[in-house]
């Protein structure tokens, strides 16, 4: 069996219309969860980036974040944001030992940083440069007359000018749409799925596209899906309170993140359309997910915030296409994780992992096997931790300070605070289940406060 895992960053979940918001136009997302098993209840192990990435490449948790190192070379500074672990063994290292050809095929910068060690045990991989902070050419003198164009005033703008300095710089001479990077990606992995198709022994491929991550700045067509009006491309933000922005900035970076999310639906429509002209449906295991999402206001919060753990930023896609077709349009409310993509690959193809796995096998849903009960699930992002069972979600800081909590079955967009009137679930909830998971009390690095994070 060959195996291909697509990983789209930033993508929320109620921005896929297979998950019932039928405003976003995917197509072919919603086609692919047709011929797949969804899962309703799926949640990044940790997060932002690199965090997610490691749980993916290795099955094991990143949370609780324990024995961080910041990684000198690099500008982002927050606990689980560091290489794998040399103890830990990928995904792609055990397939490739297995005689497996290994490819790998991303834009996603930090990925294809060498001292985050990602491109471990594939055989092939390309890496598409350009994206964000991505130093790829000399950054752009841009006058404030244009920056006004791409961006919002206030405190929080010198970061995100920077960004845009250097997008304009990457993105200089970009012509047709296949030059945006979402394309390259999907182009590129088509190349890759035509070559390993005329070899033959299996094949693993991970293609890991980075848009729809901000900076935002799609072709004029996908903008149109949603709004008729010109008006300023508000590319990027740093994270943080909303407020400041406004609701017009707001509404215009919203359509400018779902115009992106049709541009990647588009081309991961090519992908599968070579996916099944190359006759690999009926041999191929094929996982999507992606690492977290973005907020566009909800809750008073714009971009990736730490105590910001809504379901705008916790609830991701992620659906699995069974090559015989089982479960095809099927749904499950089983928790489902990033640190689970490595165990089910493995338990799919029928092989043992070669050291320690956290994640669960999620093939086992297909063969009619007992799963291991996950009564609750719990994450981590910088300086805050998530819990949620089947009736209530749990937001507090790592020291269990600042708790919020919420009746999900009532209030399944989490706007209701009720930590006030339930301080003993709160309780319950961050011994039973944050700190039960987490092996014991969390490490406080001295980094309370909002994390803003382009990851």
């Amino acid at each position: 069996m060959n195996v291909v895992v697509v990983v789209i960053d930033s993508l929320r979940k109620d921005h896929v219309g297979a998950y019932g918001n039928r405003w976003i136009q995917t197509p072919n997302l919603d086609a692919l969860s047709r011929e797949s098993l969804m899962f309703t209840r799926a949640y990044p192990e940790s997060l932002p980036t690199i965090c997610a990435r490691r749980a993916i490449h290795t099955g094991r948790r990143t949370w609780p974040f324990r024995d961080w190192k910041p990684v000198k070379s690099d500008l982002f500074k927050m606990p689980g944001w560091q290489p794998i672990p040399e103890d830990q063994t990928t995904l792609a290292e055990v397939l490739s030992d297995s005689g497996y050809d290994t490819m790998f095929v991303t834009d996603t910068v930090h990925q294809f940083k060498p001292f985050y060690d990602m491109h471990r045990g594939f055989k092939a991989f390309h890496f598409i440069r350009g994206q964000e902070r991505d130093f790829f050419r000399p950054a752009s003198a841009i006058s404030e007359t244009e920056l006004d164009r791409v961006l919002e005033g206030g405190g929080v703008r010198q970061e995100a000018t920077d960004i845009v300095r250097q997008h304009f710089a990457n993105t200089r001479g970009r012509i047709r749409e296949e030059d945006w990077f979402a394309p390259q990606v999907f182009i590129t992995a088509m190349d890759f799925l035509s070559a390993a198709a005329q070899t033959e022994g299996p094949f693993f491929l991970l293609v890991d596209a980075y848009d729809p991550h901000e900076p935002w700045d799609p072709p004029e067509n996908y903008i149109r899906l949603y709004d008729d009006h010109d008006g300023p491309k508000l590319m990027s933000s740093k994270s943080g309170r909303s407020a400041w922005l406004g609701e017009k900035a707001l509404r215009r970076m919203h359509t400018l993140y779902s115009a992106e999310v049709s541009m990647v639906d588009h081309w991961l429509g090519s992908f599968m359309e070579k996916f099944h002209e190359l006759n690999l449906g009926e041999n191929t295991l094929l996982i999507l997910l992606s690492d977290h999402g973005v907020a566009f206001g909800e809750h008073g919060f714009a971009g990736k915030v730490s105590e910001a753990l809504y379901p705008e930023l916790t609830d991701v896609p992620f659906l699995i296409r069974h090559p015989q077709g089982k479960k095809a349009g099927e749904t499950t409310d089983y928790f489902a994780s990033t640190h689970d993509v490595a165990p089910t690959v493995l338990g799919a193809l029928g092989m043992r992992p070669s050291g320690p796995i956290d994640g669960q096998n999620l093939y086992a849903l297909f063969e009619g096997d007992e799963m291991n009960a996950r009564p609750h699930f719990t994450l981590g992002y910088h300086d805050h931790s998530w819990a949620r069972d089947d009736r209530y979600a749990l937001i507090s800081q790592t020291s269990g300070a600042g708790a919020k909590l919420f009746d999900i079955q009532s209030d399944p967009g989490m706007d209701r605070d009720i930590a006030g009137k339930h301080p003993e679930i709160v309780k319950r909830m961050f011994k039973d289940y944050v700190l039960e998971d987490a092996g014991g009390p969390l490490p406080d690095y001295g980094l309370e406060g909002s994390s803003n994070d382009s990851g």
